[in-house]
């Protein structure tokens, strides 16, 4: 009788982090099913990377699942505030999204625990980011036990892994992985703020940590920015 595959989670932004995570658990051979979450973000550009990310690698299935995030608002990111081009801070910026990691892990736990997966793949990382706190390994620690308590599944003994493959990971690092694992960058999505024409803005927090990974890593960066700054 031929052994069941393993499936796995993967919460996919379209972003250059979650593709990375995509491509490293269909690596380690994971039937990969993909969650993204449409917040109603400032822009839906990232959510035609994602599908672009998912039919390239292959997944089994992928789910965009609309969540209106900008009725809460609190964020650049979805709500009238601008988005900070003045370089990156110590601080934790205006595009943190209130507690947005927690609510899409615990969308992707449910999706997990209903398809019968065991293990979630989510690409943050505590080195190269923008401070924000639910990209924390105490956070992810947190919610994994959390996630044993709040399941069925968890409660029957079979609980589940929060796979963070990126978690100490530089923006360098992370470029260097799409090339060894073979995946095009050019496929995922960064900007908080794009420029006419769907461009990489350049200057926000999100695209100057992109341009530094290439550059650190001596890989050619093939995204298109507005401007440099």
């Amino acid at each position: 009788m031929a052994q069941k595959q393993k499936k796995a989670i993967v919460l996919l932004s379209g972003g250059l982090d979650s593709m990375v995570s995509a491509a490293i658990a269909r690596e380690q051979g994971f039937d990969v099913i993909a969650l993204t979450v449409d917040y109603n973000q400032r822009h839906k550009i990232e959510l035609k990377s994602a599908q672009r990310i998912a039919e390239t690698l292959g997944v089994i299935e992928h789910i965009i699942l609309p969540l209106d995030l900008s009725r809460f608002g609190g964020s650049a990111l979805t709500d009238d505030i601008n988005v900070p081009k003045s370089g990156v801070s110590d601080d934790i910026p205006v595009t943190y999204v209130p507690a947005r990691n927690l609510i899409f892990l615990s969308l992707t736990l449910g999706l997990a625990e209903a398809r019968d997966a065991r293990d979630i793949f989510i690409g943050v990382n505590a080195l190269d980011y923008s401070g924000y706190p639910d990209c924390r390994p105490e956070f992810i620690q947190g919610f994994e036990k959390l996630a044993d308590l709040a399941t069925k599944a968890g409660d029957q003994g079979s609980g589940f892994t929060i796979q963070t493959p990126l978690q100490y990971l530089t923006k360098a690092d992370i470029a260097k992985e799409t090339e060894r694992l073979e995946i095009d960058p050019g496929l995922s999505w960064s900007c908080y703020d794009p420029s006419p024409g769907d461009l990489h803005c350049g200057l926000c927090d999100s695209c100057r940590l992109r341009q530094k990974g290439f550059e650190e890593a001596g890989l050619i960066d093939p995204t298109v920015y507005a401007q440099q700054p």
